[in-house]
C-alpha cells in the first residue's frame, strides 16, 4: 500500500528556517556546492532572507523547500530531493507569482528540468549567457514571466 505524502504548506520563512534552507540549497542544487556548509548558511541567513521574501513549503512539519523572491526576481526556488515532483515547486512558483507582477529569474543553461519547469508555467526565454557571470562559469538562461 502506498502511503499519501503529507499536505504542503506554505508560510513566511523565520530565521529559525536558515539551516534547513541551507541544507536544502546544498542537496537540491543543480551543480556541487562551492561554498561550505557555514558560508552557505551565513549567506541564507544574512544576505538572501534579508534581501527577499522568503517562503519555505512544510510537509509533515518538516520544511521540504523554499522560494526567495522580491518585486523583480526570483533569486532561489529549491525543493529537497526527496521530496520532489510532489508539488512543492509548483506551490512556492504561483505563491511569488500571485501579486500578478512581472519577474525575472536565472537557472542554468543545461538545467534541463528546470527550464522545462518554467516554460510549463508561462516563463519566456529572456537571454543567454556564456557563464562569464556566475561562480560556476556555467551558461545561464534568463527567465520573464509577464502576468
Amino acid at each position: 500500500m502506498l502511503s499519501t505524502p503529507p499536505p504542503v504548506i506554505l508560510r513566511p520563512a523565520t530565521l529559525e528556517d536558515a539551516g534547513a534552507i541551507s541544507v536544502i540549497h546544498r542537496r537540491a542544487a543543480f551543480l556541487p556546492p562551492r561554498h561550505t556548509a557555514e558560508e552557505n548558511l551565513r549567506f541564507v541567513r544574512d544576505r538572501l532572507m534579508r534581501e527577499n521574501r522568503t517562503w519555505v513549503a512544510e510537509a509533515g512539519g518538516e520544511v521540504v523547500g523554499y522560494i526567495a523572491f522580491n518585486d523583480g526576481w526570483v533569486s532561489h526556488l529549491f525543493v529537497h530531493p526527496d521530496h520532489q515532483g510532489q508539488g512543492c515547486g509548483p506551490a512556492l512558483l504561483a505563491h511569488a507569482m500571485a501579486d500578478r507582477r512581472e519577474r525575472q529569474l536565472w537557472t542554468f543553461e543545461r538545467n534541463v528540468r528546470a527550464r522545462k519547469f518554467y516554460e510549463d508555467r508561462g516563463w519566456v526565454l529572456a537571454e543567454l549567457t556564456d557563464g562569464r557571470g556566475n561562480e560556476h562559469k556555467e551558461p545561464e538562461v534568463r527567465y520573464v514571466w509577464r502576468p
